[in-house]
């Protein structure tokens, strides 16, 4: 299959560029798979869309400011990292630029000249392996120096007051509420329409809420460079399921309970989690994986999903393809466009049931 087949057409001024003032405002196209058709609703209206017994499983990895801004030393040209995979303490691979202009050994500064940095090795791509110094706590400057690590479709001018509050709006908004461990250069966005109010629904409903973690990596957004499906594989990113978050999911769906993942990221942790058994349960612990899912992956474990809307040509979109079928996918998504949804990580979403 070629990644051609995953194409559509979408207006520029689709792809939302900023929040809702309410993150449970957004609208909700639900997909129902086995009639193959789909009806409008909104968000706030989750816990209506599921039933008694369903397990939600969302994941509770938190963003870090991934994105660097400083200078080249000592012309003070100006430069940017994004973090994308730590190599060791303080050693990263990034991505820069210019590319261009960071040669092996080009110093570089950040901020206010207490986070430094060398270029140590230039890959292809813009791809640069970087050593960071500083006398401080580096994580502790990364917070205080970093921005949020926004898709290139989100732009942002550069430092302009109101640029300032919009950046400032991105380091909460970009972030799910229930965010806690630290690890992901990019927000698993299904998860950006939940609320507290939404949560007590939930429960209320008699819906379990779980919480898993994959730290999403450059691997879930990285363009797909193979034409042929099959030659693409999506690169490892690290997850951990709990013991007790296994037994929980494990006894619901003995019972017969639908397994609601929120995210592809989700589905990622626990279909991996699945293969790594063979009776039909979770593997608990914290493993790598390179699981990539395209049309024909049998599921293994998921029920029904929860997902923002994805770009042309992406493995997201492969993979909700695979889950919900390709033809309705993409005809779900042409009703989407002419509905006027807002798109990608600041958009609306989707319940595939």
């Amino acid at each position: 299959m070629l990644i051609s087949d995953f194409d559509y057409e979408l207006p520029e001024e689709l792809i939302a560029q900023a929040p809702l003032a309410e993150r449970d405002a957004s609208r909700m196209l639900v997909l129902d798979r086995a009639r193959a058709s789909w009806r409008d609703s909104a968000f706030a209206e989750l816990p209506a869309a599921l039933r008694e017994g369903d397990q939600l499983v969302v994941n509770n990895t938190r963003v870090f400011p991934a994105r660097l801004v400083g200078r080249r030393e000592p012309t003070g040209g100006a430069v940017e990292l994004f973090l994308i995979k730590e190599r060791a303490p303080r050693v990263w691979d990034a991505l820069a630029r210019p590319a261009r202009r960071l040669a092996r050994g080009q110093a570089l500064s950040f901020g206010d000249g207490r986070l430094r940095a060398e270029i140590v090795e230039a890959g292809e791509a813009g791809r640069r392996t970087v050593r960071f110094d500083c006398a401080g706590d580096f994580d502790a400057l990364l917070e205080e120096f970093g921005r949020v690590p926004l898709p290139p479709y989100i732009k942002r001018a550069s430092d302009d007051e109101t640029t300032g509050a919009r950046h400032a709006e991105d380091r909460e908004r970009y972030q799910t509420i229930y965010a806690e461990r630290r690890g992901a250069i990019a927000a698993p966005t299904a998860g950006l329409h939940f609320t507290p109010r939404v949560l007590e629904q939930l429960k209320a409903r008699g819906v379990n809420v779980t919480e898993i973690t994959l730290h999403v990596g450059y691997g879930t957004f990285a363009p797909v460079r193979a034409s042929d499906l099959s030659e693409h594989a999506v690169a490892a990113e690290h997850y951990e399921i709990t013991p007790e978050a296994a037994a929980t999911l494990d006894e619901a769906r003995a019972r017969g309970q639908r397994i609601v993942a929120v995210g592809t990221t989700t589905v990622r942790a626990l279909e991996s989690a699945a293969a790594a058994r063979s009776d039909g349960g979770l593997a608990p612990g914290a493993r790598s994986t390179t699981l990539t899912i395209t049309p024909g992956y049998e599921f293994k474990f998921v029920d029904a999903l929860v997902t923002n809307f994805h770009l042309p040509r992406s493995s997201l979109l492969v993979l909700v393809a695979a889950f919900a079928g390709r033809e309705l996918t993409l005809a779900a998504y042409r009703h989407a466009v002419a509905a006027r949804y807002r798109f990608y990580s600041y958009g609306d979403c989707m319940l595939i049931l």
